[in-house]
């Protein structure tokens, strides 16, 4: 972390007094305000506003903390930027209690905020007269979207006493116009930061020491429009400009466009500085920070310090970043003026200097700078050492980006003569979907290992790290991962195998790797009971490597295999462990942070909950980088599609099904759920039986193909399309124009009849692989089809069936419901029978009949309400075996919610213990008061007590 980039900078002592700057500055102080926005071109002096600014209210001996951030490119890292946002405020006195060191792109920026924004409530509850300012200084280096969430979702969730203040070239992409609605924000734009003419006078004779008439002042404000570093860079002219009559031609000369008349004036500068301080200049323009040390090396010389204080004192377009002026950057239009001359003027030293500065980063442990310059350097084997060296670190700290930014720079011959870079560039490969591009770099990997055995003074060229010594298990573990991706089961255990023997016992990664597409192999196969017990040796293993975020990751895998296996209550447990264990553990682990929450909306979304499922998924928006290369990052939008179909928006809910699709990557896990089925589902659920067909015949499926496990959804889909079929063949006038016809009675009877024994097929193959999940969709399926065939009886017996052998009945909602009208009809029938009704033609006892009668009605009669409940706010909650005694149930989530009321949290600590908002914590809290009718914590408290809603 480089501390000078929470400095804000010095006053200088060549000022240009702005009170009129400086009162609209001040109403950030006022009760209510959120935003000060200073927007504006380069060169508009939004940086030396801002400083005064803040150096002001330090003298004047106000109650107010300034926290400043000066941003760069790589603070598009939310995860790098999260860190330094808490180390600012901590700078100022604030007392941090949430941990705050999250590392990696796709960062859990969006749980530790929310911790952030917690802590400083209670840092303005303890002292209640004082108030921050969070300066953030260059905001336009920020172009990535997860950041600008983050920044509005901080804006949204702002406590009272913090103030938010942006310096940018453009406007940033916040909740401007919401804000400036509501009288929350002050704007400063390139006309309130100009320079009057009064000012420019002031700035031009007083402050830099020039006698200008006030002809010739009004004259450059004219030509300058009041712009600051114009009018810098014409005084540092006009310094040297003696005879009148010369400044007269200067002034009348100045015009043209901005670009243009700064090369000119930069080239005045520079001509008229002495040669060493010229040299100086063009060769530290490669750096975009400058200290004494490092300006040393870059010179290959010494006097660095004394240079810069030179400099400074010559207001020669130097920042300083500190306080002890230890670090200095220049004027961007500046140095880019200065990188552009040492360009032209001698192009070979520019690789020279960036080497040198290389190696002076990476001395003191600075990677990201010394690959940086060794990259500019062209020095491309110091650049493969680096990167090597350092690939433990970035793997663990999940910086992507980062990573795939430096192979993509490096030549393929370098990367080829390396293992180690060679499987990082096909693991890039196979990140971005270019099946075609790993394999090669497979052997490319193998091929540099066989040379560096025989010709050991080039293996000695490779840094010495663990991942060079276990490279030939990690092939094979990349050579699983496209065997995945390509459908081949065979070829992932033959390669996972291979793995685990060349892995030695205690290396735990490979292993893990190995078991893990082992268990991936199993359920592509169906074997269920397998590849959960596979998987989670591998999640055990990946603990024990230290490799927690790709353990959090595999565990999602996990509570997959656990839904597939008939036990959501599992999965969601498993998923809940690892939410805490990302937050609590001591180290965030936040691109696994955002899929937590994904899985989690999903089981929410099966449950009905539609509140709590939409709660996680805006946190996971918040949270997750889905534009990164992760194989997760299509899975935002599947279960928001299902969210959205759920409420009947069936368009969004394609289109966004359409938007997973562009994202999907094949590799990482079986494609169980193909997104083209998912959409042919909705179809049917539209009455867009015409579309679903077409998508059967594309996908070349028949009720008479084979019970594979991995076309499972997709044979289950077309029974439900035969079932849509068989509705609107019923129909008096089907819907011809949609391009079907009636089909005979006999052929509907056939259509039906191999529907059933396709369900017969795959209920025996699910059976026997002991996947609960399947059997009770193909229970529910077999009972819509005898319903279909005028079989009532059969239908109720097939519905006790699937509800009697689930192991878990009371965790499936929306399998039921999102059958639509005949399965309502069903619920209805089966909630009205009485006597012996649906044993009919079972060969169950009385007793035996009884209970699975009164199983049937309860749990249809709960869906019944719910589906047939009339709600404004959302879904009501899901139904139970038995029901609870209240008039409208509550749900898992808001059992959660009520369960720490009942303890002594605080609502920020209840919100953070949820890793919701505190908006959000306030709806499940409105709506358990409501259904409890209280009014207060308290009497919510008493009355769950006496509904025996807290025990267990």
């Amino acid at each position: 972390m480089l501390a000078t980039k929470l400095f804000a900078p010095a006053r200088r002592s060549q000022t240009v007094a702005r009170t009129r700057l400086g009162e609209q500055l001040d109403t950030t102080l006022d009760p209510g305000h959120r935003l000060t926005l200073l927007s504006a071109p380069a060169g508009f002096g939004k940086t030396t506003a801002l400083s005064n600014w803040v150096a002001g209210l330090g003298e004047s001996g106000s109650h107010v903390a300034v926290a400043w951030l000066s941003l760069d490119e790589g603070d598009n890292d939310p995860a790098r930027l999260l860190a330094h946002l808490a180390a600012t405020l901590a700078a100022t006195g604030m007392r941090l209690e949430a941990p705050v060191d999250i590392r990696g792109p796709g960062a859990d920026v969006g749980a530790a905020m929310t911790a952030l924004i917690n802590d400083v409530a209670l840092a303005g509850q303890a002292v209640p007269d004082k108030q921050w300012v969070l300066v953030f200084d260059d905001y336009h280096a920020i172009n990535a979207l997860e950041v600008h969430e983050a920044m509005s979702f901080l804006l949204e969730h702002l406590p009272d006493q913090l103030r938010l203040v942006v310096a940018t070239r453009s406007d940033p992409p916040l909740p401007v116009a919401r804000l400036r609605a509501r009288g929350q924000i002050t704007e400063l734009r390139g006309a309130d930061l100009r320079f009057t003419r009064p000012e420019a006078r002031e700035f031009l004779n007083a402050a830099m020491g020039l006698a200008l008439d006030d002809a010739d002042v009004d004259a450059l404000e004219g030509r300058t429009e009041g712009w600051i570093t114009g009018l810098q860079l014409a005084a540092l002219s006009l310094r040297n400009v003696p005879d009148r009559r010369e400044v007269v031609d200067f002034i009348e000369a100045f015009t043209g466009s901005n670009r243009f008349v700064l090369d000119y004036l930069a080239d005045e500068v520079l001509a008229r500085q002495p040669p060493g301080t010229r040299e100086f200049l063009l060769r530290t323009a490669v750096l975009d920070r400058l200290t004494g040390s490092l300006c040393d090396a870059v010179l290959d010389g010494s006097g660095g310090s004394a240079m810069l204080e030179d400099l400074e004192r010559e207001n020669l377009f130097l920042v300083p970043l500190d306080a002890d002026r230890s670090w200095y950057r220049y004027h961007h239009l500046f140095a880019d003026v200065l990188a552009a001359r040492l360009l032209a003027e001698q192009p070979e030293l520019a690789v020279v200097l960036h080497r040198r500065a290389s190696s002076w980063y990476a001395s003191r442990g600075l990677v990201e700078s010394a690959v940086r310059h060794a990259m500019a350097g062209e020095d491309f084997t110091t650049s493969a050492q680096l990167i090597e060296e350092a690939l433990p670190t970035v793997r663990r700290a999940r910086q992507d980006k980062m990573l795939l930014g430096w192979i993509s720079r490096l030549p393929d011959s370098v990367v080829a003569s390396s293992p180690v870079l060679s499987m990082v560039s096909a693991w890039a490969h196979l990140m971005a979907g270019e099946l075609e591009e790993v394999e090669p770099r497979l052997d490319d990997a193998e091929a540099a290992l066989k040379a560096g055995a025989r010709d050991p003074e080039r293996a000695a060229a490779w840094a010495d790290t663990e991942d060079l010594r276990s490279a030939p298990g990690n092939i094979s573990i990349y050579r699983a991962a496209l065997a995945q991706a390509r459908g081949d089961v065979a070829g992932v255990v033959r390669n996972a195998r291979r793995a685990l023997e060349l892995a030695a016992d205690d290396d735990h990664l490979v292993r893990g790797g190995a078991d893990g597409y082992l268990g991936l192999a199993a359920w592509a196969e169906g074997r269920i009971a397998e590849a959960v017990a596979v998987f989670s040796t591998a999640v055990e293993q990946l603990h024990s490597a230290g490799n927690f975020v790709d353990e959090m990751d595999a565990s999602i895998v996990l509570a997959d295999m656990w839904v597939a296996a008939g036990r959501p209550s599992r999965a969601r447990r498993l998923l809940e462990k690892s939410l805490r264990a990302a937050v609590e553990g001591g180290e965030p682990y936040p691109r696994a942070t955002a899929d937590l929450h994904v899985s989690l909306a999903e089981l929410d979304r099966e449950l009905d909950d539609l509140l709590a499922a939409e709660a996680h998924l805006e946190t996971a928006r918040v949270l997750a980088e889905r534009g990164s290369i992760t194989e997760n990052r299509h899975r935002w939008y599947l279960v928001m599609a299902l969210v959205c179909a759920t409420r009947a928006d069936l368009d969004t809910a394609m289109t966004l099904l359409d938007r997973a699709a562009e994202r999907y990557r094949r590799g990482f896990s079986p494609d169980v759920r193909p997104i083209a089925a998912m959409k042919a589902r909705l179809q049917i659920a539209g009455g867009d039986v015409e579309s679903a067909a077409v998508w059967a015949q594309e996908s070349r499926l028949g009720l008479d193909d084979s019970p594979d496990f991995l076309r499972e959804y997709e044979n289950l889909t077309l029974v439900r399309l035969v079932l849509a079929r068989h509705r609107l063949d019923q129909q008096p006038d089907p819907p011809l124009a949609r391009g079907l016809h009636r089909r005979s009675d006999q052929d509907a009877a056939t259509s039906l009849a191999a529907a059933r024994r396709q369900l017969e097929r795959l209920l025996e193959a699910a059976a026997a692989a002991r996947r609960d999940g399947s059997l009770l969709e193909i229970r529910m399926l077999q009972a819509l089809l005898h319903d279909a065939s005028g079989d009532r009886a059969s239908a109720l017996a097939g519905l006790v069936e699937a509800l009697s052998k689930a192991p878990e009945p009371e965790a499936y909602v929306r399998l039921f419901l999102d059958e639509g009208a005949p399965m309502r009809d069903l619920l209805h029938a089966a909630a009205e029978t009485s006597g012996g009704d649906v044993g009919r033609g079972t060969e169950a006892e009385p007793t035996e009949q009884a209970r699975s009668e009164e199983m049937l009605r309860a749990w249809c009669g709960g869906l019944l309400q719910r589906a047939e409940a009339a709600v404004t706010n959302g879904h009501a909650p899901q139904p139970t075996l038995p029901s609870q005694p209240l008039v409208e149930p509550l749900s898992q989530r808001e059992l959660e919610v009520l369960r720490l009321l009942a303890t002594d949290r605080t609502g920020p600590e209840i919100a953070g213990e949820l890793y919701v908002s505190l908006n959000t914590l306030r709806t499940h809290t409105k709506r358990i008061f409501t259904k409890l009718d209280v009014k207060t914590r308290a009497a919510a408290v008493r009355s769950a007590r006496e509904h025996s809603l807290l025990d267990g």
